[in-house]
């Protein structure tokens, strides 16, 4: 009953008002909030025109004693519960975090209560990703992770700033250029792809080890694809360095799991983003429909986010060494020999 009527009270809020202390008066007499006996009421301010710390303790000394914990006005007015913030007090360093699937985990980790840097070499775009987060709890650092110095700066950047590593998401890549025929590879280019998303996450993983070790835990996420289980599903180099990924994962987890430090990596199906849609020479709706196994539903960068959210989560403290595939089925399926009727 008392959730039923959280969401009631939740709904007379007018969305396009602007609390201030006295709003708070207004609001809480129009609720009736003593007479409704909520048990909780908590909404979360995001963005920078708000301040959430003045609002809470506004809203809580003029009700203090009521059985709700507190009330956050969020931008938006949505429901956050604090018990959602499921990376209260954690830093996290992501390469790649400026655009696509980077940029859409930074977001959501910041959303989650972590402290996040940025690692990347798109710098405008970077900036522009923390300019919209928090000021306090969102950096950027210019990292090329084909460059040892950049990836070892990126992570003392981290520990410099917020005091510690939980997190590290080897997530920077690059799909090179599409050669199905062998003889039509070119031995830099393959190479090339080789070091941005292997050995880039090799070194994203050595230099958070080093950090993580001392302190006796840490979670460490790549981002590998549905090619690292399947063949022919992109290019040579690009197939290979996601294998590669895979067997690293196996690996570190073994060795780094006994000093407390999980690592996994996530496996995403075609996600629509400037990667993606330049690699295979497709739009939004071409990326969408190419070989999809799961009608009804579409792929998004915030859902490979979700993902990462949980590698990184202490929802997954027993996790390590997991390749978790976020395909719709895809690998699953050879639609050349199935049984099943394919639409």
């Amino acid at each position: 009953m008392a959730m039923k009527e959280d969401c009631c009270a939740m709904q007379l809020i007018d969305s396009n008002s602007v609390f201030n202390a006295a709003g708070f008066d207004r609001f809480a007499k129009k609720v009736k909030l003593a007479e409704l006996g909520l048990s909780y009421a908590v909404v979360a301010i995001m963005g920078p025109q708000h301040s959430a710390t003045s609002l809470q303790q506004s809203f809580t000394a003029k009700f203090k004693g009521e059985r709700f914990k507190r009330l956050m006005i969020m931008g938006n007015f949505s429901l956050l519960a604090a018990a959602a913030r499921r990376l209260e007090g954690k830093v996290a360093l992501i390469t790649g975090g400026a655009s696509g699937i980077g940029e859409s985990t930074a977001r959501l980790f910041s959303k989650h209560g972590a402290r996040v840097v940025i690692a990347d070499v798109q710098d405008d775009l970077a900036e522009s990703v923390c300019r919209d987060l928090s000021s306090s709890s969102t950096s950027f650092v210019h990292c090329d992770v084909t460059k040892e110095e950049d990836v070892e700066n990126a992570v003392k950047t981290a520990t410099r700033k917020y005091g510690k590593l939980d997190i590290m998401f080897n997530n920077a890549g690059i799909g090179g250029i599409a050669k199905p025929n062998i003889l039509d590879n070119d031995k830099a280019e393959f190479e090339q792809v080789i070091r941005v998303n292997l050995v880039g996450a090799f070194l994203g993983i050595k230099h958070a080890a080093r950090v993580m070790i001392p302190a006796g835990h840490g979670s460490i996420i790549n981002t590998a694809s549905v090619c690292s289980t399947i063949g022919g599903g992109s290019s040579h180099a690009y197939t290979s360095s996601k294998h590669g990924i895979v067997g690293l994962v196996r690996n570190t987890a073994v060795e780094l799991g006994q000093h407390g430090i999980r690592v996994n990596c996530v496996s995403p199906y075609i996600v629509a983003t400037p990667l993606a849609k330049n690699f295979f020479k497709l739009d939004d709706d071409g990326v969408h429909g190419a070989y999809s196994n799961l009608k009804g539903g579409v792929l998004k960068a915030e859902d490979i986010a979700e993902a990462a959210l949980y590698l990184g989560s202490d929802e997954s403290k027993y996790v390590s060494g997991h390749n978790l595939l976020v395909d719709g089925g895809f690998t699953i399926v050879n639609p050349r020999f199935c049984m099943f009727e394919q639409s």
